[in-house]
């Protein structure tokens, strides 16, 4: 502080005039991660300012830890779930220092602890701790789990893809978190209706339980119908369930605010038509890939005058019901009638002028509809924010016309494999508030329309031009330059961009995420250019790319220090470019199939130094010329590993470049 007022005295900084309240209300609205990062570590000043108030992490790297804990005096939500391995001396560690002020801790995905090292973490941060997750820890055993039985104070617990966990350990959790309000079991194979019981038995203030993917049966319903707080109530592909346990949630669990029974192959209308009867109030139901949807069941949904969100996806809907919808759910905000059958103009009609409340519209492969159904939705549904019509190859750009005017909120758009023309992204150009629009498999589309996109639509964050060949350099300069919070762009086999494309691109800063897949005229030269300015890329596609060698690899590498996923399978690069990967410390999956020119050798040197990998793509021949015991390494730390058998085709033989 005492260095701060000499140079207040001496005047040699602006800056240093404002109160550190000011500065950190600076630091407040600076919503992008990267502009944060940059304000703290312009000096040491500001990097303690943030510091002190600082109360989430996310971290690459476990190495770095205990810095971390230190330096971050507030930390209370903690992610490590991209840290590919951890022991429990981390664990112990976080419980040490952070112990008294956490308040919830991420572990998906993660290996290497045991219930030792979750012990000594319960332990220390028993007060504090509200919230884990441990998804997908499929090592996870009862054993593990009754360690976080210490935690009373536990309101959210997330153990989705932890198949080993039984009843034991699920009953031994229960008894010891009795102010659990949201569980996670999606997955747990071994969990059956007495673990299930036993939780509706102590958790009585549940409000979130997912049991997707169980064997729980009716008998298991009756337990959860207790839960007089229940709210929402995943069941998806719960095939033991049938109606008589959606009876049991009619007569008891009159809380339940959202239900998703999708694929449960034996439950029929008449349990879903039993709820329609009840004093439930659901905003939300799920019904995707179930039984045909009849008139009859359809008739009962004007008893759910609550009903904000409806999914149908994959269905059959019969040809006279969607009016039924529109009669009855006049609050419906959200309505996903994806891959069904049976959806006419005559029922988007329907919809749209009895749900005049709509935000999001998910009509993609509803393949009869026609120009009529836009028509319609650009006259009724004024506060649309996302409309999907992928694969609707009857729409033309006359159902285009008037929906940047009907719906001026849209901020997603998708008609990918549809019949667009330039004309029609001149009408889509209206919606000025667009934030994603996909486009991909619309072959007729130029540059010319293109252009329509970049000089309106400078909101976009996702654009989406897969397998749009007529797309060439001028369209990628126009929406260069008109798009410039672009995050995520898809060019993958748009074959007439070139490197003044890569050149355009590198002046979008917060750009994320690019494929190139199979854009074969652009070269390393190019790709240079393009981190160079998108030093922001977290995930890049350059698979295919046969003018793309050494030179532009390395450019990534050091260009891009942040890149977490690369695909450069099928580029003709050879050691001198495969040995930059590891001086990227975040790269946690890359693709390397078919790299023709890079020895053994130069593989397990980056196999063994790149040592934040979760998942690898090799080629199939290699599993017997690496050395031994170099895979199951990388398995033991936690990356997966995938063998690809495909063989390589004539034209896949390239020289390295």
């Amino acid at each position: 502080m005492a260095d701060r007022k000499m140079s207040k005295n001496s005047g040699d900084s602006v800056i240093d005039l404002l109160d550190d309240n000011i500065l950190l209300q600076i630091l407040e609205r600076l919503e992008d991660r990267f502009d944060r990062q940059a304000w703290c570590l312009s000096c040491k000043h500001f990097l303690r300012l943030e510091a002190s108030t600082r109360n989430r992490i996310q971290l690459m790297r476990h190495e770095v830890l205990e810095g971390i804990l230190h330096r971050y005096t507030r930390l209370e939500h903690l992610d490590l779930s991209h840290c590919i391995q951890l022991v429990d001396e981390n664990l112990a560690l976080v419980g040490q220092i952070a112990g008294n002020r956490l308040a919830s801790i991420n572990l998906s995905r993660v290996g290497g602890f045991t219930s030792a090292g979750l012990g000594l973490l319960a332990r220390s941060c028993c007060a504090s701790l509200t919230d884990v997750d441990l998804s997908y820890c499929s090592n996870l055993k009862d054993s593990d789990v009754l360690a976080l039985a210490q935690i009373s104070n536990l309101q959210a617990l997330r153990l989705t893809g932890c198949h080993s966990i039984t009843d034991i350990g699920l009953g031994c959790l229960a008894a010891g978190c009795k102010m659990l309000k949201l569980l996670t079991l999606k997955g747990c194979l071994g969990i059956t209706d007495i673990g299930i019981a036993l939780v509706a038995v102590n958790c009585k203030q549940l409000r979130t339980l997912d049991l997707s993917y169980t064997e729980v049966t009716d008998e298991g319903l009756a337990s959860i119908a207790t839960l007089h707080s229940l709210e929402v109530l995943n069941l998806v592909s719960c095939n033991n369930v049938d109606d008589g346990g959606l009876r049991s949630l009619k007569r008891s669990c009159r809380s339940l605010l959202k239900l998703d029974v999708s694929r449960c192959s034996n439950v029929s209308d008449a349990g879903l038509a039993a709820l329609a009867t009840s004093h439930l109030s659901l905003e939300q139901l799920t019904l995707s890939y179930c039984s045909i949807i009849t008139d009859d069941l359809l008739a009962t949904f004007q008893k759910f005058d609550h009903l904000q969100s409806i999914v149908l996806d994959g269905c059959e809907i019969a040809r006279n019901g969607l009016p039924f919808i529109a009669r009855g759910c006049k609050q419906l905000k959200e309505l996903s009638l994806s891959k069904c059958r049976g959806v006419t103009d005559r029922g988007i009609a329907a919809v749209a002028q009895g749900c005049t409340a709509l935000h999001k519209l998910n009509l993609t492969c509803c393949r009869e509809l026609t120009d009529a159904s836009l028509c319609r939705i650009s006259k009724d549904c004024k506060g649309l924010e996302s409309l999907k019509m992928e694969s609707c190859s009857l729409i033309t750009e006359d159902g285009l016309c008037g929906l940047g005017e009907g719906c001026p909120r849209l901020e997603e758009l998708d008609f990918t494999e549809c019949n667009m023309s330039d004309t029609g992204l001149k009408y889509i150009s209206k919606c000025t508030a667009l934030r994603s629009l996909k486009l991909g498999f619309c072959s007729t589309i130029t540059d010319k329309g293109v252009a329509h996109i970049g000089a309106r639509c400078c909101n976009l964050r996702e654009l989406d031009f897969y397998r749009s060949k007529g797309i060439g350099d001028a369209g990628v300069a126009a929406i260069a330059s008109g798009c410039p919070k672009l995050k995520l762009l898809d060019l993958s086999y748009c074959s007439k961009i070139t490197d003044c494309s890569l050149q355009s691109l590198s002046q979008l800063r917060e750009l994320q995420r690019v494929e190139l897949r199979g854009c074969v005229l652009v070269s390393s030269t190019g790709l240079a250019v393009m981190a160079s300015g998108c030093k922001r890329l977290t995930e890049i596609d350059i698979k295919r790319c046969s003018q793309i060698g050494n030179a532009g690899v390395s450019a990534l590498s050091f260009f891009c220090p942040g890149l977490r996923m690369m695909n450069i399978s099928y580029c003709p690069i050879s050691n001198a470019g495969l040995l930059s990967l590891p001086r990227l410390s975040c790269l946690q999956s890359v693709r390397l199939v078919h790299l023709k020119n890079v020895t053994v050798d130069c593989f397990v040197t980056v196999l063994q130094n790149c040592k934040s990998l979760k998942n690898v793509k090799l080629p199939s021949y290699l599993r017997t010329l690496l050395p031994p015991g170099i895979a199951e390494e990388m398995e033991s730390r936690g990356c997966r590993i995938r063998w690809m058998d495909k063989a390589l085709e004539e034209d896949d033989v390239l020289e390295p470049h």
